[in-house]
């Protein structure tokens, strides 16, 4: 007998930058089957809305911050930090790649090898024009839904950052007018509102090294 040939499975089209397409909404398991290494997409209420590429500064500002953390983390032995290459499967209608997600060790521990099943405890989300919307509507709304504790969202061009936590089934805000903001998800790490402005960004080194210091000395007291 003829071998029977298998027909290769139809594929999702791509959509442009911060559009989804015209097709039906789809699940998060069709979703994580079509996205692939280097797309950089979320599915948002069923619909795919692809992440525009991103200016310097919004780059430079995830990229330092995504250093300081990485380091402290690490040094500090507290679980894992991922970039936007790692799903974020929240249900079945939606899957985000965040700019960065920190996970506990236990949360770490339960992690496969494919993507995230279940929320970050902290979110970091850089704004940029295609996303913005998207980030402070209806990837909040769905952050706050399914207990992310901490949200900070970022503004690379008006530095008009505003920082998130959970409280009850709400996500406040907190730190508003302050210069230093304390994270209330990572045990110890805090920034100075200074070092969040692309344009003058200070070395992570001299960072890291403030923030395990003072780590340190309020161990001593």
């Amino acid at each position: 007998m003829p071998a029977i040939l298998e027909r290769p499975k139809p594929r999702l089209a791509r959509p442009r930058a911060g559009r989804s397409p015209a097709a039906k909404m789809i699940t998060a398991e069709a979703f994580l089957d079509w996205l692939e290494p280097g797309v950089h997409a979320d599915l948002i209420n069923g619909e795919i809305t692809m992440h525009s590429p991103v200016s310097l500064n919004h780059a430079r500002l995830i990229n330092f911050l995504d250093c300081l953390l990485r380091n402290y983390i690490e040094e500090e032995d507290l679980g894992e930090l991922h970039r936007e290459t790692v799903a974020v499967r929240l249900s079945i209608r939606e899957t985000f790649l965040p700019d960065l997600a920190y996970f506990t060790k236990s949360q770490a521990a339960r992690l496969p090898e494919t993507h995230a099943p279940f929320a970050p405890t902290f979110v970091v989300e850089a704004l940029s024009p295609a996303t913005a919307k998207n980030d402070t509507g209806r990837k909040f709304a769905a952050y706050e839904l399914h207990d992310v504790q901490e949200y900070w969202i970022l503004d690379p061009q008006k530095l008009d950052h505003h920082f998130f936590r959970r409280s009850g089934d709400m996500l406040e805000e907190f730190a508003e007018k302050s210069e230093r903001i304390d994270s209330t998800s990572i045990p110890g790490f805090w920034v100075k509102r200074e070092w969040l402005n692309p344009a003058k960004l200070p070395k992570v080194s001299d960072c890291l090294k403030l923030l395990l210091a003072t780590k340190r000395s309020s161990k001593r007291r």
